[in-house]
């Protein structure tokens, strides 16, 4: 069993990596990806979230983030377990998912949902080069996976934001 990550400065900036338990590729279909996208502007607007960074892969998320009212570690607590829940539920009850039976009985153990793997494996932003690393990481992990050639063109992610190509998504915050 791994640890759970702590963080210790519940206002800083932070890198977090959240993944499906066993990697399940749920991220494949756009409406549990906007269920995640939904889940995040609530936070944003009703917990304090602020984003900075962000990209859905298949079966994981990278976010950089910050709580304005210091409490990360319950928003992000509060955000796996609505989310979890959210996404279940929408793979339960969409006749079109071809994975349905196989999903629900991945996803859960014990009669329990069991979406997220435990933690968060957080590293908290401390300078504008270490920032800078970790935004650069979470644009380009569309381009190393081979979804994409440039990272502008993934639609799933916080950098047509700083190109200024999206039209419309997260409200982004600078680190700073």
């Amino acid at each position: 069993m791994g640890f759970a990550y702590t963080i210790k400065e519940q206002g800083a900036v932070h890198f977090v990596t959240f993944t499906v338990h066993q990697w399940v590729d749920v991220f494949t279909r756009k409406e549990y990806v906007d269920l995640l996208l939904e889940s995040l502007k609530y936070c944003q607007v009703n917990k304090g979230l602020e984003v900075i960074g962000w990209v859905i892969m298949s079966n994981h998320c990278h976010l950089i983030i910050r709580a304005r009212n210091e409490n990360l570690s319950d928003v992000i607590r509060d955000l796996k377990k609505f989310t979890a829940k959210a996404i279940y539920k929408a793979i339960e009850s969409n006749p079109k998912e071809s994975r349905r039976g196989w999903l629900l009985r991945v996803l859960s153990h014990n009669g329990k949902i069991w979406f997220w793997e435990e933690g968060y494996h957080g590293e908290e932003i401390t300078s504008q080069n270490f920032f800078d690393t970790k935004l650069r990481y979470l644009h380009q992990n569309p381009v190393k996976a081979g979804i994409v050639e440039k990272e502008e063109e993934y639609l799933h992610s916080s950098c047509r934001d700083y190109y200024g190509i999206r039209e419309e998504g997260i409200p982004l915050v600078h680190f700073g």
